[in-house]
């Protein structure tokens, strides 16, 4: 027992260290020259990119039912909840490191943040990933076949995480969900390691309709607040504003860096996506993204996805049902009141006009349905 928690502070001080790492040394890595860019494998690497209540789960859902793919939900959430004592940024490499190494279908970094004996039921959310309830990682479910979670969890926690490697390890996708990564310069390492073809799906979503979804999910948030607020003390009312302001400032650090001033490793790299726009036109959009990391849109695919998305269910927190999208991603219009709006629109102006969210000066204008919100994502708002 003593030596585990040496380890683990160990852990700790080395993830402090690589935190400050991250500060120090971002400038260098933005004057490196490119590296000649060349994966030792074949398989293609994507980073689903987004923050608490966008979406992300609807849209690794999307990536997850793909047959080429292997998917996990959210594996930063071990290094978050493990280490729940400190900030954000210093999490930021030791989130890195962990991504490096699930990429490359390495649990090693994955096992310093589960229990000795690990099982796939200790990875968190494991039987929303279509993969790890299929062969070769469990015989429940036909390889290519959708899976059914619930089913997968009764039949499918097998000990160690040999048969989560193996899995991994027969697809040409690796899929990663991730939404607590908060700035891109931490994912340079990535980026430059030869072993991967990374590419990022940067999702982002209406901070009004975050705002209406974050208050339904309150109190499944309060740790990840916590971190991302740095530990400091925040009057509670006034917790979920200033978390929704780190989260919009995020938003427009990774978009600024990616598109205004990238490095050369970054190029053609990167794709940001609005929900708003995936719901509106999930099959086009998609395929868009499909297209982006070397996927083919299949018949199968495009059926599920409309039924998908033209549901009668809202869903709830983490659990994935077909829904009427459209009308979710609306539903703020009508259930967050004015007050919270302006206060939302106050704390995320600069966000808002970046990536394309029209304001609303009265509360007649937010409920008011037939009024779009949400600008050209080529020409902007007019």
């Amino acid at each position: 027992m003593g030596r585990c928690k040496v380890k683990f502070r160990t852990m700790i001080f080395l993830v402090i260290l690589q935190g400050a790492a991250v500060v120090l040394f971002s400038g260098w890595y933005m004057t490196l020259s490119p590296p000649s860019f060349t994966p030792s494998n074949s398989k293609s690497h994507v980073l689903l990119l987004s923050t608490f209540r966008s979406g992300s789960s609807f849209l690794g859902h999307v990536f997850n039912q793909h047959p080429s793919v292997f998917y996990l939900f959210e594996p930063a959430w071990h290094v978050w909840t493990s280490l729940r004592t400190l900030s954000a940024q210093m999490l930021q490499m030791a989130v890195s490191d962990l991504l490096q190494s699930v990429f490359q279908c390495d649990f090693s970094t994955m096992e310093a943040y589960l229990p000795q004996k690990p099982r796939m039921a200790s990875m968190f959310m494991w039987a929303v990933s279509r993969a790890l309830c299929s062969p070769p990682a469990c015989p429940l479910t036909p390889r290519g076949n959708f899976s059914d979670p619930s089913r997968c969890f009764q039949a499918c926690n097998a000990p160690g995480l040999q048969g989560v490697q193996e899995a991994c390890s027969t697809y040409s996708h690796v899929v990663l969900k991730v939404v607590r990564v908060l700035e891109l310069e931490s994912l340079y390492p990535l980026f430059r390691d030869p072993n991967l073809d990374l590419r990022i799906i940067h999702l982002v979503r209406d901070p009004r309709a975050v705002m209406r979804s974050r208050e339904g999910a309150a109190n499944a948030l309060i740790s990840d607040n916590a971190i991302v607020l740095e530990q400091r003390s925040i009057p509670e009312a006034e917790v979920q504003y200033q978390v929704l302001q780190e989260i919009c400032l995020s938003h427009m650090r990774i978009n600024e860096r990616a598109i205004l001033k990238p490095p050369p490793f970054l190029k053609g790299r990167y794709k940001m996506v609005r929900y708003e726009d995936v719901v509106r036109n999930p099959i086009e959009e998609i395929n868009d993204m499909y297209e982006f990391v070397g996927l083919e849109m299949s018949t199968q695919l495009k059926e599920w996805i409309y039924k998908f998305t033209h549901g009668k269910g809202r869903g709830t927190h983490f659990i994935l049902s077909p829904r009427n999208a459209t009308e979710v991603s609306q539903a703020w219009r009508s259930t967050l009141s004015h007050d919270k709006v302006e206060q939302v629109q106050e704390v995320c102006e600069g966000a808002m006009s970046l990536l394309g969210y029209r304001m609303v000066q009265s509360e007649e204008e937010q409920k008011s349905l037939d009024i779009d919100l949400l600008c050209d994502k080529y020409k902007g708002c007019t």
